[in-house]
């Protein structure tokens, strides 16, 4: 798989290998992984999650994500997973990003940062939006406090959330921490969504 974007190539191409579309358009982060392809299957599980209030599936979910991730979480000092605005968290009553790196930092020990990341505006949903229109729709969304950055300048930091479609969240995400300080910055997600047809689901 692509080193930086962990999309599958269709033959092995060797450990460290670059997709044409990671060189032509380098990501913010610098390594990603998903633990499945977005399927129907994968669908079941992050809306069961995330509309159903069925945090096992977060718990399955997380532990899928343990060996196709467990590189990035070898290698990294702290998990922050990527925040929801607080108008959406009271709605939700939970962030399904948290319940993953929760799970993930029990299940490695790695300390899990839930401050350092912040949203500042409520976007409106990703659901149906093209790409471009996912990266204007994040566009200085989200923030590092300047009291939390001491937790990450120089750290390694590894970027949990559920579902990666177009990479627009995780790589506005991304460039702030890298801006605050970080060090290194990888992503690591439950689902990857393979083609541009799937863009009308969440992530």
């Amino acid at each position: 798989m692509c080193e930086a974007l962990g999309i599958p190539f269709e033959y092995d191409q060797g450990e460290g290998a670059l997709s044409p579309a990671a060189m032509a358009e380098p990501p913010a982060w610098d390594r990603a992984r998903a633990a499945v392809a977005f399927t129907e299957t994968a669908r079941h599980l992050v809306h069961r999650l995330k509309y159903n209030d069925a945090p096992e599936a977060g718990h399955a979910m997380a532990r899928m994500m343990l060996g196709p991730g467990r590189k990035l979480i070898a290698s990294c000092d702290a998990l922050v997973p990527v925040p929801l605005h607080g108008r959406r968290l009271w709605k939700r009553r939970f962030n399904q990003a948290a319940v993953l790196a929760q799970a993930i930092a029990r299940h490695s020990g790695k300390p899990m940062l839930h401050d350092v990341l912040v949203r500042l505006s409520a976007t409106r949903s990703q659901v149906g939006l093209t790409a471009e229109e996912r990266r204007k729709n994040v566009r200085r969304a989200f923030a590092v406090p300047p009291e939390t950055r001491p937790a990450i300048e120089g750290k390694a930091v590894l970027l949990i959330d559920d579902v990666r479609t177009t990479g627009a969240t995780v790589e506005a995400c991304a460039a702030v921490l890298k801006a605050a300080g970080a060090a290194r910055v990888d992503v690591l997600s439950f689902a990857l969504v393979l083609t541009p047809a799937q863009l009308h689901i969440e992530g």
